[in-house]
């Protein structure tokens, strides 16, 4: 058997462990910049209120509703992560955390227990230890534990913990699950699957195995196996699964119309996306850049636009990516444009132990020597700070008080922000 457990409204849920007096007070959480909603309270997801609803429109369209706003508080959010997934590797011999809010937990072996009942006992345990409220779904496979999940976040009669534990059980969760809501279902392959009159999972796992193969191909046809009850995605290998492609995206804090500007956030991304990849020891083999007018702005000249460039031999240094980026943004920048998203996206990714060299522009002392440097400012900034080493383009022109240039944790805007509470212990420091 295999556990999924979520938590409910996780970003919303880990302000409110600091701040139990808004335990029943809508609550939204915004992006990056403060742009739009990501975060949702049940209270306001009964209102009707949609994710990426601007902030601006949030607060001119609901005026007198008492929602309260956060802005993104990751280090937070990371801690009390960190938190739950502890209470659960107390409880559980192997757990696989799938994103920052969900973990799958492998229940081999424990069929001879009552997991209806351990369940709840379980989610008990990490909101008595953490504060948070959190759903369980137990069945025999990933895909419909996700949607037994599903079911005890949705309906307080499961009392947080769906088991789907018998052929009955399983046909009548499928029967209630939309066939977009799976797991591995995305909105393309659902407007095929409509088209061919499947409405629910159930309709789905009707359908042949060879036609299932033929028209979604080994996704699919997996997706089809789990319906079905069969687990035939190891929870030890999907520990080696990693990122494809890794985004740096925001929203500016105002339009901007200057390039070096521009150029002060598109360094500052492309230096996070070689962060993140030596982070997961990889390297990459292109790097796309794109940058956007307000599109909310009829009254302005709109204008988007990318390009991209592939690197001769993978790499993940900070230098040689902000290098290329830059040069790709001056390229599509152009003047009198007022621009208010940008971003910057690494592809063509493989693990680094895997590095094929260019034949003929391959220079070992300059990959040696990037190799070091990278090394030695991740160390210092790990040690140090955030932000303590960095290049020179990543410099905001703006200062601060001190005389310094704005770093880039400082230019996103954040006006909103909790305090920087901490789950870890030893570190309790809040006043």
């Amino acid at each position: 058997m295999v556990g999924l457990i979520d938590c409910d409204n996780f970003f919303c849920s880990c302000e409110r462990v600091f701040r139990p007096d808004l335990a029943r007070t809508p609550i939204v959480v915004l992006s990056n910049n403060d742009g739009c909603v990501v975060a949702r309270s049940k209270e306001v997801k009964a209102m009707g209120i949609k994710d990426c609803l601007p902030y601006y429109r949030l607060r001119e369209e609901y005026p007198d509703s008492g929602i309260v706003a956060f802005s993104s508080n990751y280090t937070l959010y990371g801690d009390m992560s960190a938190r739950v997934m502890a209470v659960l590797r107390e409880s559980v011999p192997e757990v696989m955390q799938y994103s920052i809010d969900e973990a799958f937990l492998d229940l081999r072996g424990m069929e001879h227990t009552d997991l209806k009942k351990w369940g709840e006992e379980l989610c008990r345990k990490v909101r008595k230890s953490t504060g948070m409220p959190v759903s369980l779904g137990i069945a025999s496979s990933k895909t419909l534990a996700k949607l037994a999940s599903r079911f005890a976040k949705k309906y307080p009669a499961y009392n947080k913990c769906c088991l789907i534990g018998n052929e009955e059980q399983r046909e009548k969760a499928l029967k209630l699950s939309p066939v977009g809501e799976v797991w591995g279902i995305g909105r393309r392959m659902t407007r095929t699957l409509e088209y061919f009159g499947i409405k629910t999972a159930y309709d789905f796992t009707q359908r042949p195995q060879g036609w299932i193969r033929a028209n979604f191909h080994v996704t699919g046809e997996r997706t089809w196996a789990e319906l079905r009850g069969e687990d035939i995605i190891e929870i030890d290998g999907m520990h080696a699964v990693e990122k494809k492609t890794i985004l740096t995206s925001r929203s500016f804090p105002e339009m901007l119309t200057d390039i070096e500007d521009v150029r002060s956030h598109i360094a500052n991304y492309a230096a996070r996306c070689a962060l993140k990849l030596r982070r997961q020891n990889s390297v990459c083999a292109m790097v796309t850049v794109f940058i956007q007018s307000n599109h909310f702005r009829d009254d302005l000249e709109q204008y988007d636009s990318s390009a991209s460039h592939s690197f001769m031999t993978a790499t993940n240094a900070g230098c040689e990516i902000v290098g290329m980026a830059l040069g790709l943004l001056d390229t599509i920048f152009h003047e009198g444009i007022r621009y208010k998203r940008a971003g910057v996206m690494v592809a063509g990714i493989s693990p680094a132990d895997t590095l094929q060299p260019d034949l003929f522009t391959f220079d070992p002392d300059r990959w040696k020597k990037n190799r070091k440097i990278s090394e030695s400012v991740d160390w210092i900034n790990r040690t140090l700070g955030a932000d303590t080493v960095i290049l020179a383009s990543q410099q905001y022109r703006e200062k601060e008080a001190d005389g310094k240039s704005i770093k880039f944790v400082n230019a996103i805007r954040h006006a909103l922000r909790s305090p920087d509470y901490t789950t870890r212990l030893g570190a309790f420091t809040v006043s």
